[in-house]
């Protein structure tokens, strides 16, 4: 395991180092500084202006220096300031990712056990009505925009019930829940299809295997057999949908912050490209690739936890 571990490392750290390589060539070699410049201090300044502001980025260095700049900050963590408003990206990273995970996190932890209890229910009644119907409205839930879940719950539950704030953020402890119920809501809403559809999808298969009709051959009821024998040997594919999932959280969710006005890390994701920040930008897609090799890695480990059957090697 010892040997699988540190391959699998290596090959993160290789495409750690693409994904940088890559970075590089779209914010530095493409990007033009002045144009850069004029987007961040004005069109209209004086060349001056421009050439100082390039100064003091580091834009007016050789590619070569630059390249190695670039390497050496974002493997240490020293991501430098922001070329909109020159604050440091690493404040407004701590900033960000209390209020993405404030509501990103209940949002996946009750999606996923309500779209595994619900997709335990269909398939406890496959082939019945009750299946056909389940599967029916998750297609259709997968196939609605999320932009239709945000503007109807907010027309509806917002505006008309008046039960929670439109919009708006405040980490008081006291009045947090009234400002993140309603986005957590529209998240469980907007991705309880697509859970459904694909746990349902993989609980019927388990339910064909042969360890399923030697249970009941013993005369354990359905009910038993779906919690306790079908769950259990369905967690490899869950966890591998779980668990990729978790970076996401703390990258946040843009169009969710953008319309509800919560500060996370998705907010700062949409300005950045709003602004042209590449600085910014550059960090937030080498922070979302750092986070999604990462748990790739320990999907792989979990496999161990939930069927002691798999060997890593």
């Amino acid at each position: 395991m010892l040997a699988y571990a540190i391959r699998r490392i290596g090959y993160g750290a290789l495409v750690i180092l693409g994904v940088l390589g890559l970075l590089f060539v779209l914010f530095f070699l493409y990007a033009e500084p002045v144009d850069m410049a004029k987007r961040a201090v004005g069109e209209k300044a004086p060349p001056e202006v421009l050439e100082r502001w390039i100064a003091e980025h580091g834009y007016d260095r050789p590619w070569p220096e630059q390249l190695r700049t670039h390497y050496t900050n974002m493997l240490t963590f020293e991501f430098g300031r922001s070329d909109a408003d020159d604050v440091e990206i690493s404040r407004r990273l701590r900033e960000g990712v209390g209020p993405s995970l404030s509501f990103t996190a209940p949002t996946f932890v009750i999606g996923l056990v309500l779209g595994l209890a619900v997709s335990l229910f269909v398939a406890y009644f496959r082939e019945t009505y009750i299946d056909r119907a389940g599967v029916v409205l998750a297609v259709f839930a997968m196939s609605v925009s999320i932009l239709l879940y945000i503007i109807g719950g907010q027309f509806l539950i917002g505006k008309l019930l008046n039960w929670f704030p439109i919009s708006g953020f405040d980490p008081d402890p006291r009045v947090l829940p009234r400002f993140v119920a309603l986005p957590i809501f529209i998240g469980v809403l907007a991705g309880i299809g697509g859970d459904v559809r694909f746990y349902r999808t993989v609980f019927v298969e388990e339910t064909s295997r042969d360890y399923v009709r030697t249970a009941r051959a013993k005369g354990c009821g359905d009910g038993r057999v779906m919690s306790r024998h079908v769950l259990r040997n369905a967690l490899i594919p869950i966890l591998t949908r779980t668990v990729t999932a978790i970076p996401f959280l703390f990258t946040g969710a843009l169009l969710t912050e953008s319309f509800f006005g919560i500060p996370g890390l998705g907010a700062v994701t949409v300005d950045a490209i709003q602004g042209n920040d590449f600085s910014t930008l550059r960090v937030m897609v080498y922070i979302g690739a750092l986070l999604f090799i990462l748990f790739q890695i320990i999907t792989d480990f979990t496999y161990t936890l939930a069927d002691p059957r798999v060997r890593l090697e």
